[in-house]
């Protein structure tokens, strides 16, 4: 049925790098944009593409290994509306393979609907498995609410989706259905046993298992069944047979398996894991019994197959909940039913089993040494490798935020992350706040990667890292000029031509010496040396200076008289909206500085105060109102080298996301909050960004002040006023009166280029107690920023290197101040 075409949606993907400063499994990490009571209930990918299912309401969000953009779809208006009751949806995804590569099969396991989406064009189809799913549903589903034994749900078998076709069935019920989406046809299999869960061993060789009894069955079918073909399915019954040597089942013991691999370990890693010679079909499984286990000879060979388990000293499933504290509290208390995902995959060419593990169930205090205490994690990432014959435990973060149904959360699953494999060697975690990280499991893959970052990184031995070559151009400068435009934008280095090129002479670019102003053209840029640019003839900077000003004043004169820019206002504002919500939660929560109130001592006489009498009768209002709107000035940084190093890590686009943060986070506050922004830079100290008088009262206000920083900081010279900016602003801020004085300075962290050195900056800092002083390092060339933090007085100084980090700096900036008055 169908298509349907619905919204896709583009959101920039801000990828962090987790092995920036140190090496971990731990790969990359971003958010996905989704709202804080939404829940994660299924992560699949297929080859670099990771997709992840939400449910409340149903989404779906695709997003390459290495790219730079999330796509999403909300599906809320698509499923059927005849559901009442507490209805709580839950999906799996499967991806398809060519020629429908890009597109997905989603399957929402209630009400048996199965959607054929295309992520790049949004096409929605509704495909039927058999009549009865056209006739809408008679009887209220309570299903996930109700506490009296239930149906068993509908579920799809996706381990051969990328062969465009997939397996449902229903728990106890007694038929398969064979969707081959490429022909859109349905084969259905009707068995003699009623079904438990269905493994895809193979193409045509499916593990059944029965309901009742965990008996288990082997199904094989022809691998083409069409419409004409008479292929007869047979059922093989399969029986498990203990051994006394005590490692492998018991005979009064049926496995129930909660993974089975669709393929077989390679010979070398089969070889590898049983220390033994062997050539054989085989598949590797696992349950909450052991670690893993590996069936030889299954499931080709019609002969008696051999069964070698890694046994676990304690089985899962014997581990009491109890045992978690607060993981419990979280998670809404004991479970009243089995989770929906068992979160363990095999990574069959690194020879190992992942499972996500709720912190309950894994071995702390065997991990970890008595005096360390194990961190608050989301999971445990409990890794099985059978080359090594060892066992690893990888902490996962635990998210910023969890959405409050518990209760639905804990019947996904019993830790706060879901799991998938990715590559080779490695698997990919979403936890319930939406965080997806990649990691890197395989040991190969570890050694390799592991490499290749040493080779990059280097290793410390203490002193500071730098490669310097230094070269005189040999060249005079001559007089300052624009330069000839490049049409094709070609990079040039060393002339005196071309505009925009690097380390040259006389033209505006970067990296260079006595042009007229900065101006990058996106290229690598070389830099001359601070010799060479002090060098330069006082008549050349002189004339090179006025044609920068004159350069200025005819950009500021185009700004004012610009049209307003929507895409580009958007730019900025897109990339902080959800940061600006969480600055005006921070602003709703300030509470006035002055006292709620305060005793007269010594009174022996006095009159009772009615309205006290009423305020206790009624419940009294605590926290005294605001008498005075407190008074906040920025201090940001636009000067040059804001501009000459924004291509290295976007610090001047940074310090723009920022202001348009506070702009917008103070709009209409101005009860609360007087604010002015002020720049420097080798300029000056004092220029005027945003009068407290005059803030923007629009986007188009709002843009012209983010214009003036960026042109500020390409048209200016060099130099630094930091020290000064602050003192200066510390003295004005002071004269005011205000219900507490905050004065925040962006800079940088480029001090050490002018001499300035750390001791000076936190004595300006903290010169006067009125003023609660801070400062926030949005740059860094290498360690700069951090170790200029360290010098500083604790808690005065952060480094954002990401604007998502600002509110919560903003929050702790606001917030100490009143607890070190309390």
């Amino acid at each position: 049925m169908g298509p349907v075409f619905l919204r896709v949606q583009t959101h920039p993907c801000n990828r962090q790098e987790s092995r920036a400063l140190s090496f971990s499994e731990e790969k990359s990490h971003w958010q996905i944009p989704m709202n804080e009571v939404n829940i994660i209930c299924h992560v699949t990918t297929k080859d670099d593409v990771v997709y992840v299912a939400t449910c409340n309401p149903v989404s779906l969000f695709s997003m390459k290994e290495r790219g730079d953009t999330i796509q999403s779809i909300e599906l809320y208006d698509v499923f059927p509306r005849t559901i009442s009751g507490s209805w709580q949806p839950f999906i799996t995804i499967a991806p398809l393979g060519s020629p429908l590569d890009g597109q997905v099969v989603l399957h929402e396991e209630q009400t048996n609907t199965v959607l054929h989406i295309d992520m790049a064009t949004g096409a929605v189809r509704r495909l039927l498995l058999s009549q009865e799913d056209e006739k809408p549903q008679s009887r209220a589903s309570n299903w996930w609410s109700s506490k009296e034994p239930q149906q068993g749900g509908h579920r799809m078998c996706h381990d051969f989706s990328h062969k465009n076709w997939l397996l449902f069935y229903k728990e106890d019920g007694n038929q398969l259905d064979v969707l081959d989406v490429l022909e859109g046809s349905v084969h259905t299999i009707s068995l003699p046993v009623n079904l438990k869960s269905v493994f895809l061993v193979a193409e045509d060789r499916w593990l059944l298992q029965e309901s009742n009894s965990n008996k288990k069955f082997l199904l094989t079918k022809p691998i083409h069944m069409g419409a004409e073909d008479s292929g007869v399915c047979q059922l093989h019954s399969l029986s498990e047979d203990g051994v006394s040597q005590g490692h492998g089942a018991s005979s009064a013991e049926e496995s129930v398996p909660q993974m089975v691999s669709s393929e077989q370990l390679p010979n070398e890693n089969l070889s590898a894991a049983l220390d033994q010679k062997i050539v054989s079909p085989n598949r590797i499984l696992s349950d909450s019994g052991s670690f893993a286990r590996i069936v030889v000879g299954f499931p080709d060979l019609v002969s008696p197959n051999e069964v070698y388990s890694f046994k676990r000293p304690v089985d899962l499933s014997e581990v009491r909940i109890a045992e978690g504290g607060a993981n419990t509290f979280l998670r809404g208390g004991l479970r009243s039913s089995t989770p929906k995902r068992d979160n363990c995959v095999s990574l069959l060419s690194a020879n190992q089993v992942v499972r996500a593990l709720p912190p309950n169930k894994v071995p702390l205090k065997e991990v970890y040494p008595k005096d360390v205490t194990p961190p608050m994690t989301a999971a445990y990432l409990e890794v099985t490798d059978l080359n090594s014959k060892k066992v690893k435990y990888i902490p996962v973060p635990r998210s910023v935020t969890v959405s409050p149904y518990t209760g639905w959360l804990s019947k996904v699953s019993e830790s706060d992350v879901l799991l998938s494999d990715l590559g080779s060697g490695g698997v990919v975690t979403v936890d319930m706040g939406g965080y997806v990280r990649l990691w890197e499991t395989g040991l190969d893959n570890l050694q390799r990667s592991l490499m290749e970052w040493r080779n990059m990184i280097g290793t410390e031995d203490g002193r500071p890292l730098q490669i310097t070559i230094q070269r005189d151009s040999g060249l005079d400068v001559s007089a300052p000029k624009h330069g000839k435009i490049d049409a094709n934008n070609d990079p040039h280095v060393g002339g005196n031509q071309w505009a925009g090129g690097t380390g040259g002479r006389d033209t505006a670019g970067l990296g260079g010496k006595g042009g007229p102003y900065r101006l990058d053209a996106g290229h690598k840029v070389h830099q001359v040396s601070q010799a060479e640019k002090d060098a330069v003839p006082e008549e050349v900077r002189k004339a090179a200076r006025e044609m920068g000003e004159k350069a200025f004043r005819e950009r500021l004169k185009e700004i004012n008289m610009s049209e307003y820019d929507a895409a580009m206002y958007e730019r900025f504002s897109s990339a902080v909206s959800r940061q600006v919500q969480s600055l005006r939660i921070v602003l709703d929560s300030l509470q006035a500085k002055g006292k709620e109130r305060q005793w007269l001592k010594n009174q022996a006489l006095g009159e009772l105060d009615d309205a006290k009498i009423i305020d206790g009768l009624t419940g009294e209002k605590l926290g005294s109102p605001q008498q005075k709107p407190k008074r906040l000035r920025v201090l940001a940084d636009v000067s040059g080298s804001m501009y000459r190093f924004n291509g290295v890590d976007r610090r001047l686009e940074r310090s723009m996301e920022a202001v348009c943060m506070v702009m917008e986070g103070l709009e209409n506050y101005e009860h609360k909050f007087k604010y002015d922004i002020v720049g420097h830079s080798g300029d000056g100290y004092d220029i005027e960004l945003v009068r407290a008088d005059k803030v923007p009262k629009n986007n188009k206000e709002r843009l012209k002040v983010l214009k003036t920083m960026h042109a500020h900081s390409q048209f200016c010279m060099s130099g630094d006023f930091t020290l000064e900016g602050t003192d200066s602003s510390i003295k004005e801020l002071v004269k005011e009166e205000a219900d507490e004085h905050f004065l925040v300075v962006l800079s940088d962290a480029n001090l050490e280029r002018y001499g300035i050195r750390p001791e000076r900056f936190a004595q300006v800092l903290t010169s006067d107690p009125q003023v609660n002083a801070f400062a926030i390092f949005i740059g860094s060339l290498g360690d700069q920023a951090e170790r200029l933090q360290k010098t500083l007085p604790a808690g005065r100084s952060f480094v954002a290197m990401d604007t998502k980090q600002i509110p919560q700096i903003l929050q702790q900036i606001f917030t100490s101040t009143m607890l070190s008055s309390a």
